[in-house]
């Protein structure tokens, strides 16, 4: 059972605001920043969109390659190990700028 507990505190408006100001920039609910925050993670800025759609570009490049493995694997005339590595190099820089743009930093806390 997730049972969940309220807990209200007092701010200072200075505070206030700036909770607030990290919730935008991160594209988070301040509830969010708070539970970040507590778990010992900095938000991050949310990127524009020109991030996501290089994302999104990238995504379907390793999605290209990894068809095409397959089905040179199937016509037998192209060297899939070096095709399937292609691929998986193209999903680890994809795991890398998501991990560099998106994810929430530790904190130094």
């Amino acid at each position: 059972m997730n049972k969940r507990i309220k807990k209200q505190f007092w701010l200072s408006p200075k505070d206030a605001e700036e909770l607030k100001r990290k919730a935008e920039l991160a594209g988070l609910t301040e509830t969010a920043v708070v539970r970040l925050l507590i778990r010992g993670y900095e938000p991050r800025e949310k990127p524009d969109g020109r991030f996501y759609e290089v994302m999104q570009n990238l995504s379907a490049i390793g999605n290209n390659i990894n068809q095409l493995a397959a089905k040179a694997h199937t016509l037998g005339f192209i060297d899939v190990p070096m095709l399937k590595n292609e691929a998986n190099r193209w999903h680890r820089f994809q795991a890398d700028i998501e991990a560099t743009f998106l994810r929430p930093a530790e904190s130094k806390l």
